[in-house]
């Protein structure tokens, strides 16, 4: 059941108790606390509450992937969404950042032992510890980003996203932005929640031949083998450096646009497109990398883009509302789910042919006209 509304003492009471919190706000670095550090009132404690105040008791809580809260990509945008549900729907929240695979469980019940409402877990990769919780935690209802809802878990829902569709408007668009013919692609590791956009990406460019008798090839990843380059290592999402090695062994062979699929380690991508001195871009993804990362936007053609916030605030509302179910949440194009972001600053270098084959592109894709064929697409 959910908690009642507070009344005005309560919410006094209940602020007093707010340093019994969780993790830090984004632009914090953290070693995630344990269960007891979670919900200890020390001034040290690792995780701290956010410090709106609420208007209801109810609390929403958030476990990040490695990478945190700050990682300028999927991440990051989860928790916007939270963040949107305190502004707006008045609710508490509490957050805790994972560094590395083995602190998921324990992360997850240190929301739990601090009394959470809904723990949204963001990444395909805490998927067992979140169906774990959720079995043995009934009571308390989970949503997790980049995977399916549970079979017979009636308080999980799966925030899942076909990123194929604006995969493919994006290999279009390299397809016809490149000058050398030749463009990249590289994931983090090899995911579903990856390998989906490098799916749709090769599709896109090969569209692109097929209809303009083009020869664009990509390099990165092979779709019919379903493999191909990975940054790999302890830490694959997190190793800038790594990205930036992989992103420019592609340049060296000719690649004059990357789509990193890597998280921050895609930051890597831009760093070494941003030193080519113009020669090679990037299509950054999961938010638009010209907000997100700014600092790089001279180099970003377009993003990606999954609507993950606007995904995490539905459950959280549903949740609270009383009307959470375990139907998974998909997002598409045809429901602003997913998107190709806005050029910015290639907004003058898309040519408006190429700007009114993609508008088109999209609509064959939402009717059915164009169809996509990716294993890791959102069954």
């Amino acid at each position: 059941m959910k908690k009642p509304l507070l009344s005005t003492m309560s919410l006094a009471a209940a602020s007093a108790l707010a340093l019994a919190g969780c993790a830090q706000p984004p632009s914090a670095t953290t070693q995630s606390p344990t269960a007891s550090e979670a919900t200890s009132s020390s001034a040290s404690a690792s995780a701290t509450e956010s410090s709106a105040a609420p208007t209801t008791d109810f609390t929403a809580c958030m476990v990040s992937d490695a990478g945190g809260f700050d990682d300028k990509s999927f991440n990051e945008t989860a928790y916007a969404g939270m963040m949107r549900a305190k502004d707006e729907l008045g609710v508490q929240t509490k957050q805790i950042e994972s560094n590395a695979e083995g602190e998921y469980a324990g992360n997850v019940q240190s929301m739990i032992d601090a009394n959470c409402d809904i723990i949204v877990t963001v990444g395909f990769a805490l998927a067992n510890a979140t169906e774990a919780a959720a079995k043995q935690n009934p009571e308390v209802d989970f949503a997790i980003v980049d995977n399916s809802s549970f079979e017979g878990v009636d308080n999980a829902k799966g925030l899942i996203f076909n990123t194929a569709q604006p995969a493919f408007m994006a290999g279009y668009l390299a397809a016809g932005m490149s000058q050398t013919g030749t463009v990249g692609t590289f994931g983090g590791a090899k995911y579903p929640t990856v390998t989906i956009f490098m799916d749709g990406f090769a599709q896109g460019i090969s569209y692109y031949n097929e209809q303009k008798g083009g020869d664009v090839k990509l390099i990165g990843w092979d779709e019919a083998k379903q493999d191909g380059q990975f940054v790999g290592g302890n830490n694959p999402f997190g190793d800038i450096p790594g990205g930036k090695n992989t992103a420019s062994t592609l340049i060296a062979q000719g690649a004059d646009i990357i789509l990193p699929v890597a998280g921050p380690a895609g930051l890597g991508a831009l760093q070494a497109a941003q030193e080519s001195g113009g020669k090679v871009n990037a299509i950054w993804v999961d938010t638009d990398g010209y907000v997100s990362a700014p600092e790089y936007g001279s180099t970003i053609i377009s993003s990606v883009e999954k609507g993950m916030d606007v995904a995490v605030f539905e459950a959280i509302k549903a949740s609270l509302e009383g009307s959470f179910s375990s139907d998974p949440y998909v997002g598409t194009l045809d429901n602003d789910g997913v998107s190709l972001a806005p050029f910015h600053d290639f907004e003058s270098k898309v040519s408006d042919e190429l700007k009114a084959e993609l508008e088109q592109i999209k609509a064959d894709i939402i009717s059915g006209t164009i169809t996509i064929t990716s294993p890791s697409q959102p069954k």
